[in-house]
């Protein structure tokens, strides 16, 4: 069904709109993402269910509100509830203006990427990107295109991650040129897969830029992480070790913890040739990480090389 509906999508006519009917369609995107807490999928959902009730069942706002209720249950791995959801938005999308039409497409992509069938959800990110680029819906073509630099083939993701990036930068709506710190980090981490990790230092320390010029304190220890990490690529042990125990430091006096911490304590350990001291960091990173999802389903090496190290193994050598 999705197949068949992709030409009414993309193709279809669409209705015009008033500048009044624009801005207040962008002000209630803009309303309803402030809903999240992408670390707390099921807090989120139930902030979006509890707008949800607010709204007639039919009304494009609830539409609207289920493609971010179904976002929230992609993140939490509910993809048949996600899913299901989505059926229900796509049985009125001819109906629905194109604004939710680029979400619900954004979602079912998104469903589909992170259940593992990527080569499934490049359609929809495309045909998002060619209706939210139609219909100057910058935000979310900037989304869009972002997407693709996920969901595409390794060999093809920079170059998406740079289209979304000229997009961010050319665009008038605050939102959407935001995105330029998150671009950043793709960008680098697109260059670091590509065997450059210098090229991909100077990216990150511009998302770290971005992020303390935005002052979201979780945000920018992500980028301050990212850094470290970049800092280790290139030989800069001392540095990178600096960070992640400033961040070590920073997160116990907010009462947190941070798996990924751990883990770069210790493989910066190890890049010292301290195996030793590299084991407790490595059986905490353990610990923290081990019932993560996401880990589980794609990264399950990764958890072995750790439990490797603090069992006081040998393991491969790190990617640098």
């Amino acid at each position: 069904m999705i197949a068949a509906l992709r030409h009414l999508l993309v193709l279809g006519s669409l209705a015009m709109t008033t500048s009044a009917a624009a801005q207040a369609t962008s002000a209630f995107a803009t309303t309803l993402d402030a809903h999240w807490d992408f670390d707390k999928p099921a807090v989120s959902e139930q902030r979006f269910r509890d707008e949800l009730a607010k709204w007639p069942a039919n009304s494009i706002e609830a539409q609207e509100v289920r493609t971010q209720v179904a976002r929230s249950l992609g993140l939490q791995r509910k993809f048949d509830a996600a899913n299901a959801l989505l059926d229900g938005v796509e049985a009125s999308l001819e109906k629905l203006p194109a604004h939710v039409r680029v979400r619900y497409l954004l979602e079912r992509g998104r469903t589909l990427n992170s259940s593992g069938a990527p080569q499934r959800a490049v359609p929809l990110f495309s045909d998002a990107l060619k209706l939210a680029e139609r219909d100057k819906d910058e935000y979310y073509a900037v989304d869009a295109a972002h997407m693709l630099g996920i969901a595409t083939p390794p060999s093809e993701r920079l170059g998406w991650d740079l289209k979304a990036l000229a997009l961010a930068e050319a665009a008038t709506d605050p939102r959407a040129r935001g995105w330029r710190a998150s671009l950043y980090n793709n960008i680098g981490w697109a260059t670091f897969d590509n065997g450059d990790p210098k090229a991909a230092l100077d990216f990150w320390e511009k998302a770290l830029s971005a992020r303390e010029t935005m002052g979201n304190a979780a945000s920018t220890r992500v980028a301050k992480w990212t850094v470290a990490r970049g800092y280790r690529a290139v030989g800069r042990l001392d540095d990178a070790e600096a960070i992640q125990k400033a961040l070590l430091a920073e997160l116990d006096r907010i009462g947190e913890t941070d798996g990924y911490v751990y883990e770069e304590l210790a493989e910066i350990a190890l890049a010292q040739g301290e195996s030793k001291a590299a084991r407790p960091w490595a059986a905490k990173a353990h610990a923290a990480l081990k019932d993560d999802p996401h880990l589980a389903a794609n990264e399950a090496p990764r958890l072995a090389r750790l439990a490797a190290i603090a069992a006081g193994n040998s393991p491969a050598p790190a990617k640098p």
